[in-house]
């Protein structure tokens, strides 16, 4: 699996799964993240990554061609680590995955719940991309909606309209 993590906000854009993954392939996910964040690529000053060889001159140049810098530090990133750990713990740990389709279908549902809904002690409890709510007018009327994600492994609350 090939995730990227905006540092500032802590929001998980996963790129891609393959049981083979080859300098090639990492290069074309980073081609795919700069696609999907369109004009927000535009504000990115650097990429941290490892010493892995898949990381290769291709790889650097897609990030490269748009002014961004490339860190290489000699082991993994704290931070992606730590949202390792937590997608295994909360998610892939709990599951028995049939295969790379399924994977992918269930670190894409996770990825949402991640960046929309779970609070990160380091923003405050507030999710990555958190959603617009307006302060309900009355508490004694507030009234939850549960949501389950994940075939119920993980339960959603969010204000009732």
């Amino acid at each position: 699996m090939l995730f990227f993590i905006e540092h500032a906000t802590r929001a998980v854009h996963v790129m891609g799964v393959t049981t083979h993954p080859s300098g090639a392939w990492v290069a074309q996910q980073a081609r795919n993240l700069l696609i999907e964040l369109g004009q927000r690529s535009e504000t990115l000053r650097f990429v941290v990554r490892d010493r892995d060889a898949k990381f290769t001159a291709t790889f650097d140049e897609v990030f490269a061609s748009l002014g961004i810098r490339i860190i290489k530090t000699p082991r993994a990133n704290a931070i992606a680590e730590h949202w390792i750990g937590t997608a295994r713990c909360e998610c892939t740990d709990r599951l028995l995955i049939y295969g790379e389709t399924h994977l992918r279908q269930v670190l894409a549902e996770y990825q949402r719940h991640y960046n929309s809904h779970r609070p990160h002690r380091s923003r405050d409890r507030r999710p990555p991309l958190p959603a617009v709510v307006s302060a309900p007018d009355d508490l004694d009327q507030l009234r939850l909606e549960r949501r389950e994600v994940l075939d119920g492994l993980i339960n959603q609350y969010q204000q009732a309209a």
